[in-house]
């Protein structure tokens, strides 16, 4: 006598294959309802307003993407550090804002602002000098050990009296340009760099002086800074305007 609630026992080849029909009708429908349903979700994103670049539900996602990792941020929580003989050659990625004829030697940082001036490389080499070994992350999903130096921008920033909410840089030829918030950009990881690996940096990495901010994402780290300011206005960044999330954090 079988129990109670003890699972039917199938006992013939027909009832079998009766039973595997039912389950691949069940299985097909479920399959159909979620395929239309994907496709009528894709329609609706591919026909919704852009903002920024993207489809607004996009959008709203890297937004609350950043709300959330700007909650947790904190300036005592550094990013892992690693030996010197661990770093490597980075690749030369992005040439944004690098072509055309450039002399390092006639560079200055254009400060811009209430008081507005030019510095040579000079200036930031006389700071504190800092020295790092951190990971280079791609958003293309590639990272890269690297030894850095350069000076931090929280030192630039107190020693020239620079203040605001974000911070915008762009290359001397306006090319490409980055905004990053003002927590990011003084952390004490975030460096105006002008030496890689033991030697100053080359041109298709930024000579003379790019930025080096491991909390962020590569497109952050503009090379060949060529202006900077302090803002109370959220600046424009270059990826951000072709669909990337603007605060690039990891």
């Amino acid at each position: 006598m079988s129990q109670p609630n003890s699972p039917q026992v199938l006992k013939t080849e027909a009832e079998v294959r009766t039973a595997m029909k039912r389950l691949t009708r069940r299985s097909f429908a479920t399959g159909a309802a979620a395929a239309i349903a994907g496709l009528l979700g894709s329609e609706w994103l591919r026909n919704a307003a852009a903002e920024d670049g993207i489809p607004w539900p996009l959008r709203r996602v890297l937004q609350f993407n950043e709300h959330l990792a700007e909650t947790l941020f904190s300036d005592q929580r550094l990013a892992p550090t690693f030996p010197p003989d661990a770093a490597a050659e980075p690749r030369a990625n992005g040439g944004h804002g690098l072509g055309g004829n450039f002399d390092p030697g006639a560079w200055q940082l254009r400060i811009v602002g209430p008081r507005p001036q030019q510095l040579p490389l000079a200036a930031v080499q006389a700071l504190p000098r800092v020295e790092m070994v951190t990971e280079l992350k791609c958003i293309e999903g590639w990272s890269t050990i690297v030894h850095w130096a350069g000076a931090r921008l929280a030192d630039f920033a107190r020693k020239y009296g620079l203040d605001g909410r974000y911070v915008s840089m762009a290359t001397p030829d306006g090319g490409y340009y980055v905004g990053l918030d003002r927590a990011s950009a003084l952390h004490p990881q975030t460096l105006l760099c002008y030496e890689m690996n033991g030697r100053p940096l080359s041109l298709e990495h930024g000579a003379p002086l790019r930025l080096v901010t491991p909390v962020k994402y590569g497109i952050k780290h503009i090379k060949r800074i060529g202006s900077l300011q302090f803002t109370d206005e959220r600046p424009k960044d270059y990826w951000a305007e072709r669909g990337y999330d603007w605060y690039a954090g990891h």
